[in-house]
């Protein structure tokens, strides 16, 4: 989780029997794993919630509880995340608590661990596990360990005007020297009031232009104490001309848990060291303490049974220079020369790009050639990449053979690398809502590498937004999923669940991850909790178990080599709403990945196991290899369209001069060859078209809508997934299949033939009527698909007063339409050849809309001693009778108020006027959970985005009632008792990391408007 530079220093419960689920290490989508059923996936398959675990002074006994909660409610598991105030950064261990006794891997941690472990044993969850404290980083170390983190860091000084040093080097002694360079230096200027490309207001730097043949290493003529004595020319102009450029290497001892003793008993005394990321040795280290002080007997044998991922979130170790001792040989070996002469040139922007954006470094030197040195850099990186690789290898090698589990990571990103490169190299790659900001293009520039190396989880960290703790609504975290799931995600680990026991200086509601300032603190102690959550994670459940069925298959191949990636992942080499405005699905890739063993070329698709790309895109914008050409021009002679849009890419330099030379030689025979297309800027779709490439879900709606194709591994069938994006809209899809449509409904797992769709010219033709942010899944079954029988009759148009449908159960050659009041707005067309214009009989009764309402608000409030974290809540009630439906803010009495409204209305059935063989209920839009009863009875869970459900079977003659419940969130009751609010000893973060005034009320509770719509059933035969 992209989080540090933010802060100052300060369901459905299972009916099957509960049974073991083990994973595989088998990362493909060949790997043997019980997924369970679309109707109730397994836990491997279901989301699971981040759980931050304080320290392990915590109560044992609550741990237990919580994760049986999290099960409850339908939750997969928990990642189990020891936090420690995230290391020590949000305050350290609170007066009474000993981060030395409770420290990671301590015998009172291995104790909490194991019975981590045994509880989802016995809920028949898995566990996924940080492999250190806070954000995984590092394990405690002895600090001479020589896998902890290193840190490269420069010094400068100007050769005096008369060309002659003799002296010490500057800072000598701050660590071992790696390089002592020279440069003449031609200009220098201080730039001030910068921005980066990311818009980050950067500190005041130096910017020097160096000639490009003076850099030179002095290193071997440095002596033991320091001491060099060099001439250069003296200078003509006022002012040096020469500069010294000092390197020094050290461990930078820095935490990902801050040590709280003085003295070094133990280990543990040290606090946890973050470990070197950029060589196996910082594995190494991992690795040995896990198995000298966590791994007994017992607790791998558990480990091994119900464990999942072994997990590290995103990077956000801070440096100068991103560094390892082995780098200068890893680079020599991978580029033939040496880097040491040219350290000069990576001084600036080379440490944590995005937590120190604003603080790159205090010297830039760039050269006198055309790409300004910038070859050198990319090639420092390009090595980096490397070292970083060996890191993940090792650990994934590790927990593969070790432990039979998997890795899993947020790979690559907030560092100065191409993130794309080493995403296959991990078992199950990660990223995040907060740093992807929701971007469905930022995902699918992750994605991408991971879907053609065939990886069958693709995770993210979902639901962090900052200043929303206790403010997070379930409408804004399915927002979320469902734009992660088109950009090409396919599991949620949830951010996150609580701890709800009592805490060292913490007052109710309890110990809060980050403070108060990310949301969202899920437990018990949110109403929602058990009220409709479980609905929501149903939901997330089953689009899993869709999107992790089968490779996901992708249109188009967009090639982009970035040395470092855009950490805010806006750039992208287009404007992409070209291929997204007719459905055309993309993702990118960049060059390394098609060193891949699955990057290979049959039929004319690229990795036809898995994407299976239809055409490579080259952008003129993006900058190649002069090696990717040579690869790509393979491609395309093996039968792949490749397509250069807008004229030639530009070279992507690099320190081999000979490299540039190749290039325009390289591009001009990559264009000569067959299945090479160059088109103009906005003819990128039409040359597909005329390549008879057209995308396997072709779009046209009034609206933004994004998809997604899943061929099942294991079923017959394909998922097609669509989300619009936007406000309500109308549209269809064509879809590349003549196969028989199904909708499978995530919110209460059934599926059925759909209604209404049009086979022509082996496609399938479906219009669709989307809500904002609704969904839809349809599934094509093949003929053969155990349980699907294909209708004999169905609609090719139906009129919006069809509310909906049933197939007989005894024979699909009949279909009950059930139809509201009002004239058809198109006619109604079978299959079979009927058509009908009006709706033959006696009309519908109308519908009406549902008024005085009794509202019945449950209070939650801080206990009387708010000392005392662990109760749920304090409850209370009051009763409101409402005209109308409106927030909480708007209704005296309940402005400052958080809890659960039971909302009851009472209507006379059936209608005195016009036929009704049942009805409709129709609400608004669910901001955060919703339960719905009628005559006491519970409905099964519904669309929250498109809230509609036949109430028929409940309805009774005469008086009916309606009971709305709906939970809030925490967060209006919590503002008005923020004054007496103690986490760990401290205020609540957003009131001393922020000058602004607290977070806004929040609207919750039911408003809008409710309607009943009654239906008379139209029988339809395939006769």
């Amino acid at each position: 989780m992209f989080m540090l530079q933010h802060f100052p220093r300060a369901a459905f419960v299972l009916n099957c029997a509960i049974h073991l689920v083990l994973a595989s290490i088998n990362d493909q989508f060949s790997a043997d794993i019980d997924a369970g059923t679309f109707e109730n996936p397994s836990a491997l398959v279901r989301p699971r919630f981040r759980y931050w675990l304080p320290d392990p002074s915590v109560d044992e006994l609550v741990v237990r509880d919580d994760i049986k909660s999290a099960a409850a409610i339908g939750a997969g598991g928990v990642e189990f995340l020891p936090w420690y105030n995230a290391g020590g950064v949000l305050g350290g261990a609170p007066p009474g608590d000993d981060w030395s006794k409770y420290g990671f891997g301590t015998p009172a941690f291995n104790r909490i661990f194991y019975a981590a472990l045994e509880a989802h044993r016995d809920a028949g969850l898995v566990m996924d596990f940080a492999i250190g404290p806070n954000q995984g980083q590092g394990v405690p170390a002895e600090p001479d360990d020589e896998g902890l983190q290193w840190d490269l860091v420069p010094s400068s000084v100007a050769v005096p005007a008369n060309g002659s040093f003799d002296g010490i080097l500057p800072d000598w002694g701050s660590g071992d020297l790696v390089a002592l360079v020279s440069a003449e230096v031609i200009s220098s200027e201080k730039i001030k009031n910068s921005t980066s490309p990311s818009g980050t207001r950067i500190a005041s730097y130096s910017r020097l232009l160096l000639k490009e043949g003076s850099l030179t290493d002095w290193t071997s003529q440095v002596a033991p104490s320091g001491h060099l004595s060099l001439t250069f020319p003296a200078s003509t102009t006022q002012g040096p001309r020469y500069r010294l450029f000092a390197f020094y290497e050290r461990l930078t001892h820095a935490h990902n848990l801050e040590s709280q003793v003085n003295g070094s008993k133990t280990i543990f005394d040290h606090g946890s060291y973050i470990v070197d990321h950029f060589s196996a040795r910082g594995a190494e280290t991992v690795i040995k303490f896990w198995e000298k002080f966590i791994l007994n007997e017992d607790v791998k044998s558990l480990l091994t049974q119900v464990g999942n991922y072994a997990w590290e979130d995103s990077v956000e170790i801070t440096s100068n220079i991103s560094w390892t001792r082995s780098l200068p040989h890893v680079f020599k070996q991978k580029y033939r020369y040496s880097l040491i002469k040219y350290l000069p040139l990576i001084m600036f922007g080379n440490n944590n790009i995005a937590i120190q954006a604003s603080a790159p470094g205090a010297i830039q030197c760039v050269l006198d050639t055309p790409d300004q040195g910038t070859g050198y850099v990319h090639d420092y990186r390009g090595a980096l990449v490397e070292g970083y690789r060996q890191y993940l290898e090792a650990l994934t090698t590790w927990v593969n053979s070790f432990l039979n589990l998997q890795m899993s990571a947020q790979v690559s990103y907030n560092l100065p690398m191409d993130m794309r490169v080493n995403i296959p190299f991990v078992n199950a790659p990660e990223c995040e809502s907060l740093g992807f900001m929701d971007n469905i293009d930022g995902y699918r520039q992750f994605t991408g590498p991971a879907v053609l190396a065939g990886k069958r989880i693709i995770s993210n960290e979902m639901g962090a937004v900052s200043m929303k703790a206790f403010q997070y609504q379930v409408s804004s975290l399915l927002w979320s999923i469902n734009r992660a799931v088109v950009g090409g995600v396919n599991q949620f680990v949830i951010h996150g669940q609580s701890y709800t026991g009592n805490y060292w200086s913490t007052t109710w509601p309890g110990y809060t991850a980050f403070s108060y300032f990310y949301s969202e603190l899920w437990s018990n102690k949110q109403p929602a909790w058990d009220h409709g959550f479980s609905d929501a994670l149903g939901y997330v459940g089953r689009l899993q178990y869709s999107q992790q069925a089968g490779p996901l298959r992708t249109d188009i191949a967009i090639y982009d080599k970035q040395s470092a990636t855009d950490f805010t992942f806006e750039s992208r080499p287009a404007d992409m709403s070209e291929l997204n405005k007719v459905g055309y699905s993309y993702s990118y890739l960049s060059p390394e990945n098609f060193d891949l063993p699955q990057a290979y070329i049959r039929n004319g698709t690229l990795a036809p196991d898995g994407p299976a790309y239809k055409a490579l895109v080259i952008y003129n914008t993006v900058n190649v290899t002069v090696s990717s050409i040579d690869k790509v021009r393979k491609f395309a002679e093996a039968g792949l369209p490749v397509i250069l849009s807008g004229g030639d890419p530009a070279y992507y330099t690099a320190g081999n001069a000979g490299d540039k030379r190749n290039f325009t030689r390289a591009i001009s025979l990559l264009k000569r060859t067959k299945n090479v297309y160059s088109v103009s800027n906005g003819q990128l779709v039409d040359t597909l078209v005329s390549l008879h490439l057209e995308p396997q879900i072709r779009v046209q709606s009034n609206g933004t809508w994004y998809t997604t194709w899943r061929d099942s591994v294991k079923e017959n069938i394909q998922f097609a997934f669509i989300l619009n994006d936007g406000n309500a809209s109308t549209g269809h899809i064509e879809v590349a299949s003549n196969r028989t449509p199904f909708v499978f409904d995530m919110w209460n797992g059934h599926s059925r033939p759909l209604l209404t769709y049009q086979h022509t010219q082996g496609k399938t033709l479906i219009p669709l009527s989307l809500e904002p942010n609704q969904t839809v899944l349809i599934g094509f079954s093949g003929e053969d698909t155990p349980g699907s029988r294909n209708p004999s009759v169905h609609a090719i148009q139906a009129p919006s007063t069809v509310l909906g449908y049933k197939y007989s159960t005894i024979s699909l050659d009949k279909i009950e339409l059930h139809v509201a009041a009002g004239s058809f707005d198109k006619p109604l067309a079978l299959s079979i050849g009927k058509n009908y214009s009006a709706l033959p009989g006696l009309a519908p009764a109308p519908g009406f809309n549902l008024a005085n309402w009794s509202l019945t608000a449950e209070h939650w409030v801080a206990p009387s001693n708010i000392s005392d974290a662990s109760p749920i809540a304090l409850k209370y009630n009051t009763t409101h009778q409402l005209s109308s439906l409106v927030p909480w803010t708007d209704i005296q009495g309940l402005v400052n108020s958080s809890g659960v409204g039971y909302y009851s209305s009472i209507f006379e059935w059936p209608p005195h006027t016009g036929l009704a063989d049942g009805a409709y209920i129709l609400l608004p839009r669910v901001l955060h959970t919703l339960r719905l009863q009628v005559n006491g009875q519970q409905i099964p869970p519904f669309d929250y985005n498109a809230p509609k459900v036949d109430i028929s079977t409940y309805l009774k003659p005469g008086r009916n009632e309606i009971l709305a419940i709906v939970p809030s969130t925490m967060w209006n009751y919590l503002r008005s008792i923020f004054n007496q609010i103690v986490m760990s000893g401290y205020p609540p973060l957003i009131t001393v990391a922020s000058s602004s005034p607290l977070p806004e009320l929040v609207d919750t509770g039911l408003s809008g408007t409710i309607q009943v719509l009654p239906y008379v059933k139209l029988q339809v035969e395939a006769k």
